[in-house]
C-alpha cells in the first residue's frame, strides 16, 4: 500500500498533456479479440486498470508487442479459451470492472464468453443486466453460477435483432455492439450510449470492416459481417483528466495550459466550468487557464441556486462531479451537486468537511456546497481514497490546503491517472509517494 504526502498551498505553473482516455481504451482493447489480424493502438495510458486488462489479454493468448511507452500491437490469432474457466481468470477478471467487455467479442467470434463478477470502484450498484439482456436478444443462452459469482453466455450463432436498452449504459452499448458486428443480419440498438468513446469504438470497428451507421446518435444500426481485419487506432485524450487538471489549476490559483484537449469531444465540460465562474481560453486545440484569485458561481436567470447534475452524454459526465464539488468549496456562491447515476459517490465529502469545507450532504445523491471564496481555506489532514474520482478530488483539495496532507490507498488514483505525482511535480507541486 502506498500513500501521497502533499505540501499544499503552493502556486503551480506550466503545461500538461492529458493521457489517453481510460474509458475509451478499455473498450478498444477488448475489440482486438474480434479479429485474428494485427491491431495497433496508440496513446494507451500507463495506468493500473489498463495494464490489468492487457495482462488478461496476454493470458488469453493475445500476442502483445509494446512499441513505445503508450503504443502497442495486439494479435488475437491463437486464443486460449481454456483460460476463461480457470481459477486464474476468476481471480484476474474479478479485479477489473472493464473486463466485462471481453464477453461480447468472445461470444461473437468463438461462441462463448465468461466473466467473474467484476470489481472496480465502490460507488454503488452498477448492474450488468443491460449487457446480458443484449446478448440474450442476439440469441445467446445465459447462465450464472451463484456460488462462484460467475457469468456465462454461449451461442452457436448470433442473429441480428432490434433492441431497446433499458439504460444508456456505455459499457453495455460497447459490449452489445462488439457482439453484433459479427452477428448474422442486422441489429439496431436504440437508447444506445453515444459518448465520444463509443463513437471512437464504432469508427475503429468500421475501419476493421464492420458496418455501423448512426454513429454519434442513440440509434445504432449494425449490419453483421463474417470477419473483421486489423487497423491502426489512436485513443482520444481523457476528458476526465482534462477536467481534473482544470481543478488543479483553479484550486491552487495557478496558470496552466492543457495541450491537445480535443475540444470537439469535451461536450458540456467547458460550459459547466464556466458556470462555476472559471475563466479559460481556447488556443488552437489547447485549453489555457489563467491565474484566478476568485471565481463566482452563476445563479440561474431567476436568481435561484445553480444545480450541477450528471446525465448520459451529451449531459455532464458523472466522473467529474466530485471535481466540481471540490472546486465549489472555494468558489464565491452556492451550488447543489446532484449525483443521479451512482448512490455512493458523494460519501467522500466527510473528508472535505474535516478539511473545513462547508458542505451539506442532503442524501446519497445530493450535496449543497457553500463556497468560501478562499476566505476560509481548506486545512491539511490525513485521509483515504475510496475510489478513482474521489481520490483525485481529495488530491486536488490537498494541493489547495496549507500544510501537509497524507492520502492513503492511492492505488485507487493510480487506476485512472498515469504517473500523477511526476506530472504534478513538473508544474511545481510538492508531492511525494511513500511506499509502506
Amino acid at each position: 500500500m502506498a500513500s501521497f504526502k502533499i505540501e499544499g498551498g503552493h502556486k503551480l505553473h506550466g503545461t500538461i498533456t492529458p493521457q489517453g482516455a481510460k474509458n475509451e481504451v478499455l473498450q478498444i482493447l477488448c475489440a482486438v479479440l474480434l479479429t485474428p489480424k494485427k491491431v495497433t493502438v496508440h496513446n494507451v495510458p500507463d495506468i493500473i486498470d489498463v495494464n490489468k486488462l492487457i495482462f488478461i489479454l496476454g493470458e488469453l493468448g493475445v500476442k502483445i508487442n509494446k512499441l513505445s511507452s503508450n503504443s502497442y500491437t495486439f494479435q488475437a490469432d491463437e486464443i486460449n479459451l481454456k483460460y476463461l474457466e480457470s481459477p486464474e481468470f476468476k481471480r484476474d477478471g474479478s479485479s477489473l470492472r472493464g473486463s466485462i467487455m471481453i464477453v461480447g467479442p468472445l461470444l461473437a467470434r468463438f461462441g462463448k464468453g465468461y466473466i467473474p463478477k467484476p470489481g472496480g470502484d465502490k460507488i454503488g450498484r452498477r448492474r450488468l443486466d443491460t449487457h446480458f439482456e443484449g446478448f440474450i436478444n442476439l440469441g445467446a443462452i445465459f447462465r450464472y453460477n451463484k456460488e462462484e459469482y460467475f457469468y456465462g453466455v454461449e451461442a452457436d450463432e448470433l442473429i441480428g435483432t432490434d433492441m431497446l436498452l433499458g439504460e444508456a449504459s456505455v459499457t453495455g452499448t460497447a459490449n452489445i455492439l462488439m457482439a453484433a458486428v459479427l452477428a448474422k443480419g442486422t441489429t439496431t440498438i436504440y437508447n444506445a450510449a453515444c459518448e465520444p468513446y463509443i463513437q471512437q469504438l464504432c469508427k475503429m470497428l468500421n475501419k476493421m470492416g464492420a458496418n455501423i451507421t448512426g454513429v454519434g446518435s442513440n440509434l445504432l444500426t449494425i449490419s453483421g459481417v463474417k470477419t473483421l481485419g486489423g487497423c491502426v487506432h489512436r485513443v482520444l485524450p481523457d476528458m476526465i483528466e482534462i477536467g481534473s487538471w482544470i481543478g488543479v489549476a483553479v484550486m491552487t490559483r495557478s496558470e496552466l495550459t492543457i495541450k491537445n484537449v480535443s475540444w470537439e469531444n469535451l461536450g458540456q465540460i467547458p460550459n459547466i466550468f464556466a458556470k462555476l465562474g472559471i475563466e479559460f481560453e481556447k488556443i488552437d486545440d489547447d485549453l489555457y487557464i489563467p491565474e484566478q484569485e476568485s471565481y463566482e458561481i452563476q445563479n440561474y436567470i431567476d436568481g435561484s441556486v445553480l444545480t450541477v447534475a450528471d446525465a448520459p452524454w451529451p449531459g455532464f459526465t458523472p466522473d467529474l462531479l466530485s471535481i466540481v464539488l471540490v472546486i465549489a468549496t472555494q468558489a464565491k456562491g452556492t451550488v447543489l451537486i446532484h449525483q443521479k447515476m451512482f448512490e455512493s459517490r458523494l460519501f467522500f465529502v466527510d473528508k472535505l468537511i474535516d478539511m473545513g469545507a462547508k458542505v451539506i450532504l442532503c442524501d446519497p445523491h445530493r450535496a449543497t456546497v457553500i463556497g468560501q471564496n478562499f476566505e476560509s481555506p481548506l486545512k491539511a489532514t490525513t485521509m483515504t481514497s475510496p475510489d478513482i474520482r474521489a481520490g483525485i478530488s481529495l488530491l486536488i483539495a490537498a494541493l489547495s490546503a496549507k500544510g501537509t496532507s497524507i492520502i492513503h490507498n492511492i492505488e485507487q488514483i493510480d487506476r485512472g491517472y498515469e504517473n500523477i505525482e511526476a506530472r504534478l511535480k513538473s508544474i511545481g507541486a510538492k508531492i511525494e509517494r511513500i511506499e509502506r
